[in-house]
């Protein structure tokens, strides 16, 4: 499972980048981005994924479609 950030939600804040245990998150050329490769939505870390706990938009931060 991993998440990825609606890139026309983004406001770039970096908000999420400091929470991620598995340091998925790293800074693109636009917006923040999420390595669906290493990206766990925090099981076995946290209840719920922390980048979505404190992104400030609704919707910005969903999950990968299989």
């Amino acid at each position: 499972m991993s998440l990825y950030i609606v890139a026309e939600e983004c406001i770039s804040c970096g908000d999420c980048l400091p929470v991620c245990p598995t340091d998925s998150i790293k800074e693109g050329a636009i917006v923040f981005e999420i390595n669906k490769k290493t990206c766990t939505e925090c099981n076995g870390d946290f209840d719920e994924p922390q980048c979505v706990k404190v992104c400030p938009i609704d919707n910005c931060i969903l999950p990968l479609a299989a």
